[in-house]
């Protein structure tokens, strides 16, 4: 759960995130990149720690901190500069190291930044490990004698690395996709997916129309990759003809789809598609976040898996997988997890998987979508109350008393073909309402029902 830090700084098990040059200093940077370094060598085992970066223009100013910082609390540096959160991720695994720092916002507005925290098993800090290391922010950490300061070391080699692994996974028919040219419409926002997507797609084989390719980390529109964030994605696809249009969030670790005739289709199905080509080829459970949408349990259920709910949140899912030894799971911004490949959300492997999914299925990726149930998602949100919010969740059991309750975050209540999650929100000071149903106004409905308790308490 992420709260609110000094000036609003959000800080979370796996890292601390705001807006530069107000919350997100310089100072704050060194001071939490010192406990993570000493945290991290601190356990025993490797001395090395890889920095990486996405194209944000406060990146290098931060990066070149970080890494100092890092030497001064005796840290080996593995410097991989520009680079996505999965390269970072998997080149901690690659180099065995003690941990990662990745320097990213995510899709986070221009003016963000984040440190975003990765544990020796290449996953996310997890809630004790977080626990630990914000206990050094607060109690400080001593810096190494001038002849234990840690050496800097370049790697140069994840985007690479990354691609090779990706084109390894058993069911990806690199030959076959490379035979079929599919013509792809790509959309990077300027982000770090310029250094990876491009040699991708290449090696793929794919006739590729590019926009917002320049990595310096001015978005050209808001770098969430929905729907209504990408009508200059649309455009290039009719224009073009391409079979599917790829966004990538600055990143590069959700992944986002138009389809063949250029209209965005939702970054659940991101993951939905994606499990359905996986489910084809592995057996094992589906893993995805209490907030995804049914068509992903429609998947499962087409594969005869059922799908297996978790928290929101990247690490709680990845953390379910491997407990479940999952064949896929995600989250349904745009994020798959792939276990053969690594924990993490990765667009690549994503696109991967979706163009494997066109080759397989022989017809355009609309009729695909076309051929699925369809449901309409609203979200809502209101300030969170200062009372608890169990009240709350004990006035909507009441009020939906044939709703299924999961309550391993907020509450969501759930029918056959529909669900409300009520839930505090883990980045801001806000309770997200969001329900979904085969209609926009029966889901509305159930927005507006499931905020009637949360209206009462706060007025």
């Amino acid at each position: 759960m992420a709260q609110a830090g000094t000036a609003g700084l959000m800080v979370s098990v796996s890292g601390i995130r705001g807006r530069v040059g107000e919350a997100l200093t310089p100072e704050v940077v060194a001071r939490y990149a010192a406990a993570f370094g000493a945290w991290s060598i601190g356990r025993g085992g490797s001395r090395q720690v890889v920095v990486g970066r996405d194209s944000r223009v406060s990146g290098p100013m931060f990066h070149r901190i970080v890494v100092g910082t890092l030497q001064l609390v005796g840290c080996d540096v593995i410097d991989i500069g520009l680079t996505t959160t999965p390269g970072c991720q998997l080149a901690v695994e690659h180099h065995h190291a003690a941990g990662g720092l990745m320097l990213s916002a995510s899709h986070n507005p221009i003016e963000w930044n984040a440190l975003k925290l990765i544990g020796s098993s290449g996953l996310f800090l997890e809630a004790a490990e977080g626990a630990a290391m914000r206990a050094l922010v607060e109690q400080g950490t001593p810096h190494a004698s001038w002849d234990r300061i840690g050496k800097v070391i370049e790697d140069t080699g994840v985007a690479a690395r990354h691609v090779d692994a990706v084109l390894k996974i058993p069911y990806i028919d690199v030959p076959g996709i490379r035979a079929r040219r599919f013509k792809v419409a790509l959309d990077c926002v300027r982000g770090a997916g310029a250094t990876v997507m491009p040699l991708l797609l290449e090696r793929l084989g794919c006739e590729v129309v590019a926009i917002n390719m320049e990595p310096d980390g001015r978005f050209p529109r808001e770098p969430e990759p929905i729907p209504e964030n990408l009508g200059e994605l649309e455009r290039l696809v009719r224009e073009s003809g391409a079979d599917v249009g790829l966004a990538v969030d600055p990143d590069v670790d959700r992944l986002a789809l138009v389809a063949d005739g250029g209209r965005a289709i939702g970054e659940d199905y991101t993951l939905a598609l994606a499990a359905r080509l996986v489910l084809r080829h592995r057996r094992g459970a589906l893993v995805t976040n209490l907030s995804t949408s049914l068509v992903v349990e429609d998947a499962g259920r087409t594969a005869g898996v059922e799908a297996v709910r978790a928290p929101v949140g990247e690490v709680n899912v990845a953390v379910r997988m491997r407990e479940l030894g999952a064949a896929i799971g995600g989250e349904g911004n745009g994020g798959v997890i792939l276990p053969e490949v690594h924990l993490g959300r990765d667009a690549p492997i994503g696109a991967a998987l979706v163009l494997q999914l066109l080759l397989e299925e022989k017809r355009p990726l609309s009729a695909i979508v076309g051929s699925l149930p369809r449901y309409v998602i609203v979200k809502d949100k209101l300030p969170r109350p200062n009372a608890s919010l169990d009240a709350v969740y004990g006035a909507l059991r009441s009020a939906f008393p044939d709703g299924v309750a999961d309550v391993q975050d907020g509450l969501r209540l759930a029918w056959a073909d529909r669900w409300v999650h009520v839930r505090p929100s883990g980045t801001e000071p806000i309770v997200r309402v969001i329900a979904e149903a085969p209609d926009e106004a029966a889901a509305r409905e159930l927005v507006r029902r499931s905020r009637a308790p949360l209206d009462a308490l706060a007025g």
